[in-house]
């Protein structure tokens, strides 16, 4: 955003990306301007100059490139997603009258948008609304028999040709994309949140019934047709799912949501639909209400928040039920280690880091270094500790005639036992708390000698 020194107007700024050129300006770029420029019309956004910005040592002595355009306040995506945001019926049917406005004047001009979406139809507080971002538009004509790219449109509003990868095709690609906005914009939330392109089709294919010879008879010619093969005929079950559409609405979304691209209502048809002349009528766009700035962005940033806030507070509720930090003579465990040159219980080294009490194998009784992670028995479980901390991988386990836990934390609740990695004493010894002996080391005990031949194993 900035401001016009000689009109003092506030103008939006898209900034032409140069980083990855090795051509020169990108052919996108030029495309857009050629558009941009070509066309004149209320609904498409108004592209008023290009400027550059001086090469110098902030930018790398690369000057930068600008389109000028006239400053929007809103656009759809981020109008809807302000919090308690629900659009009236005439104020939908203002935004869908004027949607297709613009996309009728770009056709009759040869030119295919192929980025129709909500954060691109952009809304100033006059109420109206323009297309904009033509960075994949395309002028065609009829004559025009060079392959174009499938891998246009964003996802969730990608019509089935394009996902079987047709490379020949026309308008019928944005009213597709217009009937996703227009149901959208009814039921309140986008209809086909496809993750990948599979699922993407998938969805289309269980809304509005698969394909058959009958309902889109070149589908199987498609280049992708034969890789997504359905498990199931789909029924079409669009005026079931959205059973709470009036009728005439109905009837328009079927035609905008038509299967086969050919039979696709055109953007002059549906201007003509029986829903824009029912009761109540379409207002105009300066009696629709005016909002504070709302963007797609600015929505995407306030959800971050959202959930970093909702995190923060789980982890300060978790941190809550959290037993309080042991005492100081607790901190660091008894000296086990034995005479110099001894291995110490459990494999421990003589004068080794204190911390998590001893060193030895990966995860042998008490492992070295770091922090202590308080065991489950200072939370009162079972009968009282004997040392009260244990280590993340290795530690005091002991559940009465069992083998221990699996996550190796220090529990006491019976006489014999140990920790489950250690438990026959394989390579992972670890501590066992009184009674039978049953894990690498027992208190007050020596090591068995079949451990030495297990760990050697």
């Amino acid at each position: 955003m900035a401001r016009c020194k000689e009109t003092q107007d506030i103008v939006a700024l898209k900034k032409i990306r140069m980083d990855n050129e090795k051509e020169g300006f990108p052919i996108t770029a030029i495309r857009e301007i050629k558009i941009l420029k070509k066309l004149r019309h209320r609904n498409v956004v108004d592209l008023k100059e290009i400027v550059t910005s001086k090469a110098n040592a902030s930018n790398g002595h690369k000057g930068s490139i600008y389109l000028v355009f006239e400053y929007m306040d809103h656009d759809l995506t981020g109008l809807a997603e302000r919090p308690g945001m629900k659009f009236s019926l005439p104020q939908i049917k203002c935004y869908m009258k004027q949607l297709l406005y613009g996309l009728h004047y770009c056709h009759t001009n040869n030119i295919l948008h192929r980025d129709i979406k909500g954060s691109n139809l952009l809304i100033n507080n006059n109420g109206v609304l323009k297309l904009a971002d033509f960075g994949l538009a395309k002028p065609i004509t009829s004559e025009n028999a060079q392959p174009l790219t499938n891998r246009v449109i964003t996802l969730w509003y990608r019509p089935p040709e394009l996902l079987l990868g047709a490379t020949q095709y026309g308008p019928s690609v944005d009213m597709w994309s217009a009937g996703c906005i227009f149901a959208e914009l009814i039921h309140g939330k986008p209809i086909l949140p496809g993750k990948s392109e599979m699922e993407q089709l998938d969805l289309i294919f269980k809304l509005c019934g698969s394909p058959t010879p009958e309902n889109w008879p070149d589908a199987e010619k498609l280049p992708y047709a034969k890789h997504f093969k359905q498990k199931k005929q789909y029924p079409r079950r669009l005026r079931e799912f959205f059973s709470q559409f009036s009728p005439s609405a109905k009837e328009l979304l079927e035609n905008f949501l038509t299967l086969d691209p050919s039979k696709r209502i055109t953007a002059k048809d549906a201007l003509l639909a029986d829903w824009f002349w029912e009761e109540p009528r379409a207002c105009e766009p300066e009696d629709l209400p005016r909002y504070e700035p709302s963007h797609e962005y600015q929505t995407k940033k306030r959800r971050q928040e959202a959930k970093r806030a909702e995190h923060q507070n789980k982890r300060q509720r978790m941190d809550g039920t959290r037993p309080p930090p042991p005492p100081e003579d607790q901190k660091h465990g008894p000296d086990r280690s034995g005479p110099r040159g001894a291995p110490a219980p459990g494999g421990m080294r003589p004068g080794a880091p204190v911390g998590r009490f001893g060193a030895g194998g990966s995860s042998a009784g008490w492992s070295s270094g770091g922090q202590q992670q308080q065991s489950y028995t200072q939370r009162g479980i079972g009968r009282p500790p004997i040392t009260g901390f244990g280590s993340i991988g290795g530690g005091m386990n002991s559940l009465g005639n069992k083998g221990g836990s699996y996550s190796n934390l220090n529990i006491t609740t019976g006489a014999s036992g140990g920790s489950y990695s250690g438990y026959r004493g394989g390579k992972a010894a670890g501590w066992a708390s009184g009674g039978q002996q049953k894990a690498g080391w027992a208190s007050g005990s020596q090591e068995p000698k079949k451990n030495d031949d297990a760990r050697r194993n």
